[in-house]
């Protein structure tokens, strides 16, 4: 099993960030991911959009997990980023997303890829987590939160 802190880094969490699109926000992401994965920001860009044809990835309450397998990554990498103002995800319960985390992971990733998404789900539902990653100010609380919240809230 993954652990979050395997997942994520500070460096890969952004705060307050204000995309106009969805399409800005990928971007931004990809970009992040890219700085520390060394594989082209539009490369992950791309991919994070095809995924997002299939269905979008907001899973409700204000939050969404873009995700991609991306050719040439080695191991699952995440990255979480709080919106300064929600935005459209095209949630099913038509709620706006303000907390994204991504995840990549490589071409050939399948139950482990699955299991991540599993996990940040569930992590993410959390009302409690959810309130406190909405109101944190600071990058290395925010990091404690996700990693220390995945592992009180365990399934």
């Amino acid at each position: 099993m993954v652990e979050m802190a395997e997942l994520i880094t500070p460096e890969r969490i952004l705060l307050d960030l204000r995309p106009r699109s969805k399409r800005q926000l990928l971007q931004e992401l990809a970009e992040l991911a890219a700085r520390d994965l060394g594989i082209e920001s539009s490369r992950i860009l791309s991919a994070l959009l095809e995924r997002e044809k299939l269905g979008t990835t907001a899973i409700g309450e204000g939050i969404a997990i873009p995700h991609a397998k991306i050719e040439g990554l080695d191991r699952i990498i995440g990255g979480f980023a709080r919106l300064a103002e929600p935005l459209d995800f095209e949630a099913l319960d038509e709620q706006p997303v303000d907390l994204v985390f991504f995840l990549l992971a490589p071409a050939a990733a399948s139950t482990e890829h699955l299991k991540a998404l599993a996990r940040l789900a569930r992590l993410l539902r959390n009302p409690e987590l959810r309130a406190r990653l909405r109101s944190e100010s600071d990058i290395g609380r925010v990091y404690k939160l996700l990693v220390g919240g995945a592992q009180s809230h365990a399934a």
